[in-house]
């Protein structure tokens, strides 16, 4: 028998249904492999999972450097489906019967625990709203002395994505998202200066030529894995761009020249609009590996050109453009423009597996890309916009960036364009569908059809709740739920107006939609409601369904065909490929 019974919310998770196991904390003797010892048992954390489930990130525990002390997240809310108060907590192990302290406060999520070597501090990630999971990532240290709790960079209007201390707990290194690329950052603890330490802000190409011809990086980087080497004067890192997958790089720290006589830091220019005054000094960089030498020495991988444009209420936005491999200025390209997901996300100078603007460009296209209200890195007010607008700025964003890019690069054919995307890029790209008719065809991949339905059915409740709430309930912190506004307006029903079902017979765009049967962030019936209302209208359309796949594909045959089944639909619609002259 496989039957399940359910009585209580977050029953099933991204791909699995959760059953009744949960994670704990256990800590074991390393020397005899034995004493056993569950730090978080159901009489401290009841049903949650310890730590708190994750994607990738930070760790949800750390030791303290004596090892007498462990800190932890977990979430106590009852209703886990609708929070995203994670907790970071602390554990003394060498007190027989200690009880675990909370010690964060804040109503968002805190994650990420991390011990300075020296004992005295513990720092965390912070997020101050409440059901918000795209809030600002603050980072907090606590004094574990006396106690009191404190963020570091109150000004800096950026996330913090990922940190490591320096050996001599002076110093907090951090990773954060800067205009489509992710840099790493110093903060000295000290004496309270921020510093860039990487240099991967788009046009400046004359620092460090020959490492970046090294890397095929030429405009932008995406750094992560952050790790301080043992010597204290140098980061370990993986570094990657739109042109090349990660490789490690050791990232040299050398200040010397930038102290006074008094031997304090000199001040240097604030550059990345962070609102925080930002030194500049950077690393001296190397590269560790070359994995992939041999087969990126076999491609011709043009670089991601930036461009600006004003937006929707004058904003100032950015774009992105591949260049097909080949590329001949004379000829007139057709068009696949990528919508991100999120929408609190970013097409940033990153390789990636699943959706790859190198890979999307070689088969003869330019790719166009831009980072739309509620993308992040450009300040947490541009990544506010787009809760409760779904529809509305970024849309308008997205098309004049599109404009822009029409205006701006001459080979690019108007009258052959495809209008792709996933999660909330599949949301938009069934907005646009239903919006205009200035694409040849669309590809939505596991995006939101019926707002009403999607949130019936979806497990991390929190997120619709923040993202369809009116603009008095933004402020106020009024979950948003469909039946609340059900008997008024649809114009002030959030469900309703930014709703592509409710507009779906205005559709006449030829549609490939894709949609996986374990995706639970936004299930398979979305898909299935959306390709059917194609097909009743006489929609010209198609369905590609993944059996044993989540919100993600990624099983290396499964994405073959997803990339040949995507490459074929607009290749028949912008008769390209083997359908040129047909």
């Amino acid at each position: 028998m496989k039957a399940m019974v359910f009585d209580h919310l977050l029953y099933r998770h991204w791909t699995a249904f959760t059953g009744e196991k949960r994670s704990h904390v256990f800590v074991v003797s390393a020397a005899l492999g034995t004493d056993v010892r569950d730090l978080t048992p159901k009489s401290a954390v009841g049903d949650a999972e310890t730590p708190t489930f994750s994607l990738g990130g930070p760790l949800g525990y750390a030791w303290a450097p004596d090892s007498s002390e462990i800190a932890y997240v977990t979430n106590l809310d009852e209703v886990k489906a609708a929070s995203t108060n994670n907790d970071v907590f602390t554990l003394r192990l060498d007190e027989k019967g200690a009880k675990a302290e909370k010690i964060s406060t804040s109503p968002g999520s805190d994650d990420g625990p991390a011990y300075s070597p020296d004992g005295k501090w513990l720092a965390f990630r912070s997020q101050a709203r409440a059901g918000f999971e795209s809030d600002r990532f603050r980072l907090m240290v606590m004094d574990r002395k006396g106690g009191s709790t404190k963020e570091l960079m109150p000004q800096f209007d950026r996330w913090v994505d990922e940190f490591v201390w320096a050996p001599d707990s002076r110093s907090v290194y951090f990773a954060s998202a800067q205009s489509g690329t992710e840099q790493v950052y110093q903060y000295s603890v000290s004496d309270k200066t921020l510093t860039l330490r990487t240099k991967g802000v788009r046009g400046d190409e004359s620092r460090d030529a020959d490492l970046a011809r090294d890397l095929s990086l030429s405009q932008g980087a995406e750094y992560g894995g952050l790790a301080m080497n043992s010597d204290g004067h140098s980061l370990i890192a993986t570094m990657m761009s739109a042109r090349a997958p990660s490789e490690v790089v050791v990232l040299k720290v050398d200040d010397r020249e930038e102290r006074d006589d008094t031997g304090n830091h000199l001040a240097r220019k604030a550059f990345d609009g962070s609102g925080s005054s930002v030194r500049e000094v950077l690393f001296e960089e190397r590269r560790l590996t070359h994995l992939n030498d041999s087969v990126l020495g076999q491609l011709e991988l043009p670089k991601m050109e930036e461009y600006q444009f004003t937006g929707a209420e004058n904003a100032k936005v950015e774009g992105f453009v591949v260049r097909p491999p080949g590329f001949d200025p004379k000829k007139k390209y057709p068009v696949k423009f990528l919508i991100h997901g999120g929408p609190q996300g970013a097409w940033g100078d990153a390789w990636s597996y699943r959706w790859n603007p190198e890979l999307m460009a070689a088969s003869g296209y330019v790719v166009v890309m831009v980072n739309p209200r509620g993308s992040t890195g450009y300040g947490q007010k541009f990544i506010d916009e787009v809760s409760g607008d779904w529809g509305g700025r970024a849309y308008v964003d997205l098309m004049k960036g599109l404009d822009a890019a029409e205006s701006k690069f001459p080979f690019i054919d108007k009258t052959r364009e495809c209008a792709l995307g996933a999660s909330y890029g599949g949301y938009m790209a069934n907005w646009v569908l239903t919006h205009t008719d200035r694409f040849k065809c669309i590809v939505t991949h596991d995006g939101m059809y019926n707002p009403a339905s999607a949130y019936g059915d979806t497990e991390e409740l929190w997120f619709n709740e923040w993202e369809f709430r009116r603009a008095g309930d933004l402020a106020s912190g009024k979950q948003a739920q469909p039946w609340k506004y059900a008997a008024g307006p649809a114009a002030e029903d959030p469900f309703r107006k930014w709703s592509p079902m409710l507009h779906i017979q205005d559709a006449k765009t030829p549609t490939l939609v894709i949609h996986s049967q374990l995706d639970y962030r936004l299930d398979v019936s979305e898909g299935y409601q959306l390709f059917t209302a194609l097909q009743r209208l006489g929609v010209p359309s198609k369905m590609l369904y993944f059996p044993d796949e989540g919100h993600w594909v990624q099983k290396p045959q499964n994405s073959q065909l997803w990339n040949a089944t995507v490459s074929d639909w607009c290749d028949r619609w912008t008769r390209s490929g083997p359908y040129a002259g047909k």
